[in-house]
């Protein structure tokens, strides 16, 4: 008889006081990447404040779904079963502002609708290609989400307008750096369960002195309602043009690509295989956010790099602790009363916290290029080129401002840029490269010492 102390770490029940409380860390960290998905894409199409909110209660819920789908797992069909907590993905974004400038919100959701049935098709036969996505390609591909998050993450601090009169608040600096400051204490002298609270505990006392500060406003939680879910089909019936739907379904494929390295990065992590029809579950199910976001005015869902980040920092493998993130922010979805609370965090503090995560996240992909052969190869070359150039629209994000709509769809994303590059590139000299008579192929399936293997094992 199996006992919980034969169980894998993954796969051990916590008790639910810690999964609360470690859950609720995970959705904190998560929380403002999420929600800025719909905030941007609300902004930019000039919607109204109650019109975005919708999108934000939607975007939480299916987000908190397909995180209990993911670590779950729906049978033979659906979910990596790894903490692997789902979020609105940054991907998307420009392509879903220039679809909805061009063509409104019902081709906006169409496509995402299109890009699910998509990705569900296609999420077994991905996995097939899985040898094509050795550690040269996923491990850059992490540092690059992890990279051009930390904007994001400044953004949070300073503010996103430098003319801006509180741009740059060196309160708000000081704030963001003593969150900072504090996790590292914790992480250098604490020890045991407290360690793992580390992210936790840095929010919390950022709230409170935020709050001394006077930057924290509850005054919006009194006027948000206990229960709602918004209505299928909230703009209407789904709009379905052609360009903007093959520019969704690139996108679905750029996703696939991100979900594949931040599933290989967290089992890694955890210490646990995974085998093709793991990743094709994983696959399959962000695919399912695209059928729930384009029926529940949401967003395309992918593995949320800076959770990856924060199972790293805590090193807490249970994947019934993401379970409880997922519930939670399904409730949030549905309660927007809770919502608005998470939402008086004020930017500077879940700021500070997100640049360690942000981090993180581009360490662990440098861990992963350490185990890369950089010798007597092009690999160094494959590297510098996709990082150099997936990080111009994150320096210049003018950059492909005169492009045509439909190639700034592709480069104005420095994950899309890298992804195609770093995949193209890798082809282009480990796999199609001609070779002396009777040399043996590289190994493109091989990971180095201490990642799990990506195996072909069934079930």
């Amino acid at each position: 008889m199996s006992t919980t102390a034969e169980k894998h770490p993954v796969d051990q029940m916590l008790p639910l006081g810690r999964l609360t409380v470690l859950g609720f860390q995970h959705v904190l960290v998560m929380y403002a990447g999420c929600v800025a998905v719909p905030l941007i894409v609300g902004g930019a199409l000039g919607l109204d404040g109650a019109t975005i909110a919708v999108l934000v209660n939607a975007d939480l819920f299916v987000a908190g779904v397909i995180t209990i789908v993911q670590s779950l797992g729906i049978g033979k069909i659906l979910g990596v079963r790894l903490p692997i907590v789902a979020g609105a993905t940054f991907t998307a974004l420009n392509p879903m502002i220039l679809i909805g400038a061009k063509y409104g919100m019902p081709a906006v959701y169409g496509a995402i609708l299109c890009a699910g049935v998509f990705g569900l098709l296609i999420a077994k036969p991905f996995s097939k290609i899985i040898h094509l996505f050795p550690p040269l390609v996923t491990g850059t591909v992490i540092t690059i989400i992890g990279l051009s998050l930390i904007d994001a993450g400044a953004g949070l601090i300073a503010g996103n307008d430098p003319a801006a009169p509180g741009y740059g608040n060196l309160g708000h600096i000081a704030l963001a750096g003593a969150i900072i400051l504090l996790i590292v204490l914790i992480n250098r002298f604490a020890k045991g369960f407290l360690v793992s609270l580390a992210v936790l505990i840095g929010l919390i006392f950022g709230i409170v002195v935020a709050s001394l500060m006077g930057l924290v406003d509850f005054a919006g939680v009194g006027d948000s309602s206990w229960f709602g879910l918004a209505k299928p089909f909230y703009f209407g019936a789904p709009k379905f043009e052609a360009a903007a739907i093959i520019s969704m379904c690139v996108v679905m494929l750029v996703i696939y690509v991100e979900s594949t390295a931040d599933m290989v990065a967290v089992a890694a992590l955890v210490d646990k295989e995974v085998s093709e029809n793991d990743i094709a579950r994983g696959l399959a199910a962000d695919g399912l956010s695209g059928i729930l976001a384009g029926t529940f005015n949401s967003f395309l869902d992918t593995a949320f790099a800076q959770n990856v980040g924060l199972v790293q920092v805590t090193r807490v493998r249970s994947r019934f602790v993401v379970t409880a993130a997922g519930v939670i922010l399904v409730l949030l979805g549905l309660i927007p009363k809770l919502g608005a609370i998470i939402a008086a965090v004020p930017g500077p503090v879940i700021g500070g916290a997100a640049l360690v995560m942000f981090a993180t996240v581009t360490a662990v992909g440098i861990r992963s290029l350490r185990r890369v052969d950089f010798e007597g190869n092009h690999n160094l070359l494959i590297v510098a080129v996709s990082l150099g150039a997936g990080m111009v629209p994150v320096v210049a994000p003018s950059f492909y401002a005169r492009m045509p709509d439909e190639l700034q769809i592709i480069f104005g994303s420095s994950i899309t840029t890298t992804v195609i590059i770093v995949f193209v590139l890798n082809l282009l000299f480990n796999v199609w490269a001609p070779r002396d008579p009777g040399e043996a192929p590289p190994d493109q399936s091989a990971t180095p010492d201490g990642e799990p293997a990506v195996t072909t094992r069934g079930d």
